[in-house]
């Protein structure tokens, strides 16, 4: 199972990485590196390697996966991130990934929409950030690709399973996912434990996509999203989409019409993209002793591939399940205005 991150680069020595990245592509001419921390952090929450016989309490929602590690920013914000993204998402598709994670906000383009349209032909399944509110003038649209359909867009949710203050109202939601005091690692081995976002949320959730493509070979990209939606938690306010994921109920629920694969809906789509980094970035002062400590608190993203264990999500005591679909498709939630707070947003 391959999952692409395109993002700003992953450390490819941190012990989470190490001989998790199958395929590395720099699309920015600055080299196989992450000077940002995103896109390590992000790579390592989808399928960091299991460290509790190292007596780190940190693994990936997927530590089985393989990583293709797409670079197409070298910074929080860079403003030729728009022009590379489109190429970036073609990149991963191209490379085999059955699952892309996109956890950058972009305006929209022509070029972008047909990317995301271009792996999604290609049988990947693309999960993306909703966004973070923003502190600026407020100006920020709906986050692209999130706000494309056929992609599932991420929200940020906390402990409760309502949207945290920090994740944007802008865009479209499908799901939510644990987005706040998640421990990450960092480059040059050090962890961040208050990492948050819907960066990260998103990360979240292209582990789960990972499980169920894994448990689920036959499935359609399409299908494997509405598996993912319809088996989500439930709304529970603006901003929240379907509600949490489910990572059980996503890999082991009998969804109906799953023999009948279906097709992405299309729907007609600056150039700057930007990351949503870490509320308090600190490369260097966190070392594993401490990433340790805070990770048996904060840790958000702690699901293996044999028992899952989701330690967000109102501790709802997941079981398998039959999902019943009604007759239609649920609304999309309504675009609205946002808070202040955060920082991912498209600038336009």
């Amino acid at each position: 199972m391959k999952v692409a991150v395109v993002d700003s680069g992953v450390d490819t020595g941190h012990t989470m990485l190490d001989g998790r990245v199958v395929d590395y592509t720099d699309l920015t001419g600055t080299g196989k590196k992450d000077c940002a921390g995103h896109g390590t952090g992000v790579a390592a929450l989808i399928a960091g390697r299991d460290l509790a016989a190292q007596g780190i309490p940190l693994t990936g929602v997927a530590p089985a996966a393989r990583l293709v590690i797409v670079k197409q920013q070298n910074a929080d914000r860079d403003e030729n991130g728009g022009e590379r993204l489109p190429n970036a998402i073609r990149k991963a598709a191209d490379a085999g990934a059955q699952v892309i994670n996109v956890s950058i906000a972009a305006a929209p383009s022509s070029a972008l929409e047909q990317a995301v349209r271009y792996a999604q032909d290609h049988d990947a399944v693309v999960v993306a950030a909703a966004g973070n509110a923003t502190k600026d003038d407020g100006n920020d649209g709906p986050a692209y690709p999130a706000s494309y359909p056929g992609v599932i867009s991420v929200a940020s949710l906390g402990e409760d399973g309502h949207r945290i203050e920090s994740s944007g109202l802008q865009s479209r939601v499908d799901v939510g996912a644990p987005g706040k005091d998640l421990t990450i690692p960092w480059p040059g081995g050090g962890y961040n434990p208050q990492a948050e976002g819907t960066s990260f949320a998103a990360a979240y959730v292209s582990g789960v996509v990972a499980l169920v493509r894994a448990s689920h070979p036959a499935l359609h990209q399409d299908q494997v999203v509405r598996r993912v939606l319809s088996t989500a938690d439930g709304n529970v306010g603006d901003g929240t989409g379907r509600g949490m994921v489910n990572p059980t109920q996503a890999v082991t629920a009998i969804v109906p019409g799953e023999d009948t694969p279906g097709a992405a809906t299309a729907q007609p789509a600056l150039h700057p993209a930007k990351l949503a980094a870490p509320s308090h970035p600190d490369a260097h002062t966190t070392d594993v002793a401490i990433g340790v400590a805070a990770g048996a608190v904060g840790l958000a993203a702690l699901a293996a591939l044999c028992g899952i264990v989701v330690p967000m999500g109102k501790r709802r005591g997941w079981r398998p399940g039959r999902v019943v679909l009604g007759d239609r498709e649920e609304d999309e939630e309504p675009i609205v205005t946002g808070t202040e707070g955060g920082t991912i947003g498209a600038h336009h």
